[in-house]
């Protein structure tokens, strides 16, 4: 089980703040996220796409979808963000 935490614009537009998972990869979460987030906010305009763009890290380094994932990890999901 690992604890998923969602930042920023993703936080807002999904209405979810965290959730618990089952998944061996960082990627394989996108799914299930998406499942909480439609759960919680059928509306919400987060999609995959949103997703694969996110910064992501588990338990607190920045890694890539690929990192594999282990019992009681924490992944961290920012989304990018542009300004200027």
């Amino acid at each position: 089980m690992v604890t998923v935490k969602l930042f920023g614009t993703l936080r807002l537009d999904s209405g979810v703040r965290e959730f618990t998972a089952e998944a061996d990869s960082v990627r394989a979460l996108y799914p299930q996220v998406l499942a909480e987030i439609r759960a919680r906010k059928p509306d919400s305009a987060v999609t995959e796409k949103t997703l694969r763009a996110c910064l992501v890290a588990v338990n607190g380094q920045q890694t890539t979808p690929r990192a594999r994932l282990k019992n009681g990890d924490v992944v961290y999901l920012f989304p990018a963000v542009a300004g200027g």
